[in-house]
């Protein structure tokens, strides 16, 4: 069973991951080493490294392993730089995040999802990450700058206050935009006022609560 999943795990990586323009050794290493299957839901756990989004409650997913493997290689993690993860979900993006050498902030609405990836955060022996029960969207408030912040669902339209969340030289990973055409996008603070933008790659994920496009009234 081991090694059927260690085979299932590199396939993953070389013939997903990599194939999707994820060449960062790096980002590509941690992908081949932390156990994924351990932070899917059980039920899935025979679809661990499956190219498809698997759902944790609440109408939030696990996104698939390509897209995770193309955040991390985007937000090129430095040993000791603080990040802030809006949306813990699984906890996995979390642990590839704080194995990248990341400080990792995570904010998670549903209490039973936080609490579930932190048992297995630590069952990883990942110390570098602390989970937060909040709403980031509903008064949530990190008192913090960060090296990175990364969404785990997609917005509409960014919200202003998670761009005042992000250092100087910092970078802000999000996914924006209207389904089912939604664009990946790496918005980089150059200074205290002025941002770059580059566009990654298009998909379709589920929206962050209070996030999601205005609804049209039709006669």
């Amino acid at each position: 069973m081991t090694m059927n999943l260690e085979l299932a795990r590199d396939n993953m990586v070389e013939n997903q991951i990599r194939t999707w323009e994820v060449l960062d050794p790096r980002v590509l290493g941690v992908l081949g080493r932390l156990k994924r299957e351990d932070f899917v839901p059980e039920r899935y756990r025979d679809m661990a490294f499956v190219d498809v989004e698997l759902p944790l409650g609440h109408g939030e997913v696990m996104m698939k392993p390509v897209i995770e493997g193309r955040i991390l290689q985007a937000l090129a993690i430095e040993s000791g730089q603080r990040v802030l993860e809006i949306g813990t979900g699984s906890g996995f993006l979390s642990a590839c995040l704080a194995e990248l050498g990341a400080e990792v902030s995570s904010v998670e609405q549903h209490a039973d999802l936080a609490e579930t990836a932190r048992v297995k955060l630590r069952a990883a022996g990942l110390s570098r990450v602390r989970v937060e029960t909040a709403d980031a969207l509903a008064g949530f408030d990190p008192n913090a700058s960060f090296d990175c912040v990364v969404l785990t669902g997609a917005v509409f339209a960014l919200p202003e206050q998670f761009k005042r969340w992000v250092a100087p030289g910092g970078r802000l990973f999000a996914i924006s935009g209207e389904s089912p055409a939604m664009q990946a996008l790496l918005h980089t603070r150059t200074d205290a006022t002025h941002w770059q933008t580059e566009s990654l790659f298009e998909t379709d994920i589920p929206y962050l609560t209070h996030a999601e496009p205005p609804r049209r009234f039709t006669l």
